[in-house]
C-alpha cells in the first residue's frame, strides 16, 4: 500500500537537517525546518522552504518537545516527518504521536523502536533470533547486590551499559570487583539523567575489539537487505570519531555472515526503513551483537560512497510505501571511504567541549563535507559537540586516507578549539594506516594523538610577521617604516619574543632568540596570507581581532595573544592557585564537596554537563574547600569561577579523606 506525501518536516537541526533537505529537494519534496531561539538564523532554517519556531525554555530541550513539533507540522501543512539522527530519532512516543496525528513517520514503527530501544529487551530478542550476543546479564532485578553478583559470575572485566540509551552515556568499564559499586552508581546516575531510566545491563568486556556495524534496509513488502559494514573502532569516551567502509578486518565471508545476522534481526521485528546493527568483532573473528540503532547513522556517507546509493532517498521511498528498488544481489561495493567527525572540543584537555564564535570557516573544496557552519557563526553549548563531517573516497584505502589527511590540512576552523589536528594525527598514525586500530586505539596512543603542538621557529616567525603586518588593521599598504619591533606574545600559551624588521619589498627579518629567518609576504588579504620562509612558499589563514590573532597553518589552529604592550609577567606554567574555573559552558550536574571539606588534589569537586557529556572538575591542589560558587542546576559560562580550594597541610588533608 502506497502512502504518498509531499511536504517533509525535519525534526532536527544543523548539518543533519541540511543533509535530509538536500535529497528531499532533489526528489521534488517541499521541506520544513524547526528551530529553537538559539538557531533562529541557522543555515538549516534558511535552507528550508518554510521554518517554524518550536520554543522551549532551554534551547537544548526545544527539539525534544513532541507537542510543539507536531503543532509545527500542522501549521506548515507538512504531511511527513523525518527525525534525522539524535534527538527524537529513536523515540517511540514521537513515532506514535506522528502516526496518531496522521503524519508519515520516515522511520520504523513505534513497536520496532520499542523492541530495539531497550538494550536488555533487544538482547533477549536477538538471542531468540539466533544472533550471536556477548555473554552478560540483562535481567529485571536491578538491585546493586544482584548486579554485583552477576558481574562476578560473568567475570571481570565487565561493561556496565545503560539499557535505555547509547552514545557512551551510562557506560563504564569495570576492571575489578572493588571498582564495581562506584562505577555502577555513576553509570546509573548518568543513565537516569540522560534517558530517564537507570536500568543497566552487564556484558563481558571484549578486550581490544573492533566496533563493526552493518547497515540494513527493509520495506513493508517483506524485503530486507544489508549494505555491508562500517568500521567505527576509532572512539573517544565510547563515541565514534573516525569511521570507514569497508572494514580492513572484514573478509567477504565474514561480511556475508554478519550481514545475514543483521537481516535476520530486522526480519525478527518486522522492521521497516534504515537501521544499523552494531557488533563487536574480537581478534579471532568472532562477532557479537551490541545494539540496534533504529535510524539513519551519522556515518552513513561512507556507505553511500562505496555503494553509490543515497540512503535518505531509500528512506523516503520506503516511507512512501515503495518496495526497495534493489535486491541483495544488486549490492556491490567499490573503493574505500573514510569519515572524520570534526568536534568543537579541546583535545589536549580531555576532549572538553567548546562553544563560542567560529571566526573563520572554510571547508576543504575537494571532499564531501556535511556541516552547518559559516564564518562569524556561533557554536552553541546546548547541542552535541560534532560540528562537521569530512568524507573522502578512493579506489584504495590508502588513497582515501591520503585524501582525507590533505582535506583536513586544507580545512580552516578558527575561533575555538576543534579536533582538527587530533583527527590528522589519528589518520597518520602507523597503526591506523596499517589497518590495525581497535577500540583501544585512542587510549593506547593518547599522547601521540592529543598532545599539544610545540611551535617551531617557522610558526613563531610567521606569528611575529603577522602581528607586525596586521597591526594597523589595513594590511601591507600602511607598512611604511623600517624600525625593528620586538613582539612579545603567547602562542597557545607558549611565551615567545620575535624581533621583526621590515626590509625592501615586503620582506621581513625575524629573530627568535639567536636564530634569524627571512619571511617574504607575497599576498595578504585580511583572511589569507601567502608567504615565503627560508625559500619555501606556503599559505595560511588568519583572523586579527584586536590583540588576538588566530592562524590556521598546516592543519592546526593557533591562538596568538599579543602581549607586546601588556605589563611583563612571569610565566610559571600557570601556577595552580586553587581556583576551579568552568572549562566549558555547561549546567551543574553535581556538587561533590562542601565548604570546609579537606580534599586531595584530583578529588572531584563539581561536575558540569555540556554537549551531552559530563565533565568532572577536580581540586587543583590539596587543601580545604574555601568556596563553592555554583549550585546544582546552574548554567555557567566558560571561565567562570565555580569553586576555590585554599592550601592546607597535605598530611592533614590526606588523613581527612581516608
Amino acid at each position: 500500500m502506497l502512502t504518498p506525501f509531499r511536504k517533509i518536516l525535519i525534526a532536527n537541526r544543523g548539518e543533519i537537517a541540511l543533509r535530509v533537505m538536500r535529497t528531499a529537494k532533489a526528489m521534488g519534496f517541499r521541506t520544513v525546518a524547526v528551530f529553537s531561539e538559539a538557531d533562529r538564523d541557522g543555515l538549516h532554517v534558511r535552507g528550508a522552504d518554510q521554518a517554524v519556531a518550536i520554543g522551549g525554555s532551554l534551547p537544548g530541550q526545544s527539539y525534544l518537545n513532541i507537542e510543539n513539533i507536531i503543532a509545527a507540522a500542522r501549521r506548515s501543512g507538512a504531511d511527513a516527518v523525518h527525525p534525522g539522527y539524535g534527538f527524537l530519532a529513536e523515540n517511540a512516543a514521537f513515532a506514535a504521536a506522528c502516526r496518531d496525528a496522521g503524519l508519515i513517520f520516515i522511520g520504523p514503527s513505534p513497536e520496532a523502536i520499542v523492541a530495539m530501544g531497550n538494550k536488555a529487551g533487544a538482547k533477549r530478542l536477538m538471542l531468540a533470533a539466533g544472533v550471536p550476543c556477548i555473554p552478560g546479564y540483562q535481567g529485571e532485578d536491578q538491585s546493586p547486590a544482584t548486579l554485583k553478583a552477576e558481574a562476578a559470575k560473568i567475570g571481570f572485566p565487565v561493561m556496565i551499559k545503560a539499557s535505555a540509551g547509547g552514545g557512551g552515556r551510562g557506560m563504564r568499564l569495570v576492571e575489578t570487583s572493588g571498582q564495581f559499586d562506584g562505577a555502577l552508581a555513576s553509570a546509573q546516575s548518568e543513565a537516569q539523567g540522560a534517558f530517564g531510566n537507570p536500568e543497566v545491563i552487564l556484558e563481558k568486556a571484549v578486550v581490544d575489539p573492533r566496533h563493526i556495524e552493518i547497515q540494513i534496509f527493509a520495506d513493508r513488502h517483506g524485503h530486507a537487505i544489508h549494505l555491508g559494514e562500517r568500521d567505527c573502532s576509532i572512539q573517544r569516551r565510547h563515541q565514534k570519531v573516525i569511521e570507514e567502509a569497508p572494514s580492513p578486518a572484514v573478509s567477504p565471508d565474514l561480511r556475508a555472515q554478519m550481514g545475514a545476522a543483521a537481516v535476520a534481526a530486522a526480519k525478527a521485528i518486522d522492521y521497516e526503513g534504515a537501521g544499523t546493527l552494531e557488533f563487536l568483532l574480537d581478534s579471532q573473528g568472532r562477532f557479537y551483537f551490541m545494539e540496534m540503532n533504529t535510524r539513519l547513522q551519522v556515518e552513513h556517507p561512507v556507505t553511500e560512497a562505496i555503494t553509490g546509493l543515497d540512503l535518505v532517498e531509500l528512506q523516503l521511498r520506503v516511507a512512501g510505501g515503495e518496495a526497495l528498488p534493489v535486491t541483495q544481489a544488486d549490492i556491490t561495493f567499490r573503493g574505500h571511504a573514510i569519515e572524520a567527525r570534526l568536534c568543537a572540543e579541546n583535545t589536549t584537555q580531555g576532549f572538553v567541549p567548546q562553544s563560542g564564535r567560529i571566526a573563520l570557516w572554510r571547508a576543504p573544496p575537494a571532499l564531501r563535507v556535511e556541516h552547518a557552519l559559516e564564518s562569524g557563526g556561533e557554536i552553541s553549548p546546548y547541542y552535541d559537540s560534532m560540528i562537521a563531517k569530512v568524507i573522502s573516497f578512493g579506489e584504495t584505502r590508502e588513497e582515501a586516507r591520503r585524501k582525507l589527511v590533505g582535506g583536513l590540512e586544507d580545512m580552516v576552523a578558527l575561533g575555538l578549539h576543534t579536533s582538527q589536528k587530533f583527527l590528522i594525527n589519528c589518520l597518520e598514525h602507523r597503526v591506523f594506516a596499517e589497518g590495525g586500530a581497535t577500540t583501544g586505539f585512542v587510549g593506547d596512543h593518547g599522547e601521540d594523538l592529543t598532545g599539544a603542538v610545540t611551535h617551531g621557529e617557522r610558526s613563531l616567525s610567521l606569528a611575529g610577521v603577522l602581528l607586525y603586518a596586521t597591526a594597523t588593521g589595513h594590511g601591507m599598504s600602511e607598512l611604511a617604516h623600517r624600525l625593528p619591533v620586538a613582539f612579545r606574545f603567547e602562542m597557545d600559551g607558549q611565551p615567545a619574543i620575535a624581533n621583526v624588521s621590515l626590509e625592501a619589498g615586503n620582506t621581513f627579518q625575524v629573530a627568535i632568540g639567536e636564530h634569524r629567518h627571512a619571511v617574504h609576504i607575497l599576498a595578504l588579504d585580511g583572511a589569507t596570507v601567502r608567504f615565503e620562509i627560508d625559500g619555501v612558499i606556503e599559505t595560511a589563514a588568519y583572523v586579527r581581532d584586536g590583540l588576538l590573532l588566530l592562524v590556521g597553518y598546516r592543519g592546526a589552529a593557533f591562538r596568538i595573544d599579543d602581549l607586546t604592550h601588556a605589563a611583563a609577567a612571569a610565566h610559571d606554567g600557570r601556577a595552580r592557585d586553587g581556583k576551579i574555573k568552568a572549562l566549558m559552558n555547561g549546567r551543574v550536574m553535581a556538587v561533590q564537596a562542601a565548604v570546609g571539606d579537606l580534599v586531595q588534589a584530583g578529588q572531584p569537586i563539581i561536575t558540569l554537563e555540556a554537549m551531552k557529556m559530563e565533565h568532572v572538575h577536580t581540586a587543583p591542589i590539596t587543601g580545604r574547600v574555601a568556596a563553592i560558587l555554583a549550585e546544582l542546576g546552574d548554567q555557567v559560562s566558560i571561565g567562570r569561577l565555580v569553586a576555590e580550594v585554599e592550601p592546607a597541610d597535605a598530611a592533614v588533608a590526606a588523613d581527612a579523606v581516608k
